[in-house]
């Protein structure tokens, strides 16, 4: 059982550690969600962080231990009509426990307290895995892409040419 908080300047560092620690190097092996093999550098910095959590629009929820431990988070942003996803992110060594499927519950619980009736996400195309992850959650392709930022290190320096995002929709 994990319970939630929103996210404060004070937990920068360790949301830092977190996201790079399940995206990128060789600790994101452990799990499922690593972008290791696709992506290079970052995935997020504190700069990063801070402007997610300072945007009146947006939070970073938390998912925290009983020790208050930071086991995941996800980043949510009101836009228009839906509640834009991104970062979701559990700790690659506690991943495939249900705790990514919580945040995604509680993202949904979010969404529907700010009287929105869909959730938007982004997900690089060739990342079948984790496709598959939202599909079984009710999550639909919309057709939209977009280009991944192959020019900014602060998203990571593309290891594959032509990455690209594929938009993905839940309404409820």
């Amino acid at each position: 059982m994990i319970t939630f908080k929103k996210a404060q300047i004070s937990d920068i560092p360790n949301i830092v550690k977190l996201v790079n620690s399940a995206y990128r190097g060789e600790s994101a092996k452990v799990g499922w969600t690593t972008e290791a093999d696709i992506l290079g550098g970052q995935r997020i910095d504190s700069e990063g962080i801070q402007e997610m959590i300072l945007k009146p629009s947006a939070r970073i929820e938390l998912g925290l231990a009983a020790d208050h431990r930071i086991l995941g988070c996800v980043y949510l942003e009101h836009k228009e009509d839906s509640l834009y996803l991104g970062m979701l992110t559990v700790n690659p060594h506690l991943q495939s426990k249900g705790l990514g499927k919580e945040l995604l519950q509680r993202s949904e619980e979010i969404a529907l307290e700010l009287g929105l009736q869909q959730i938007v996400l982004e997900v690089i195309s060739i990342r079948s895995e984790l496709i598959a992850f939202y599909e079984r959650r009710g999550y639909q392709r919309t057709g939209r892409t977009a280009p991944f930022p192959e020019h900014d290190p602060r998203f990571g320096l593309p290891k594959t040419k032509g990455l690209i995002f594929e938009e993905f929709i839940k309404k409820f």
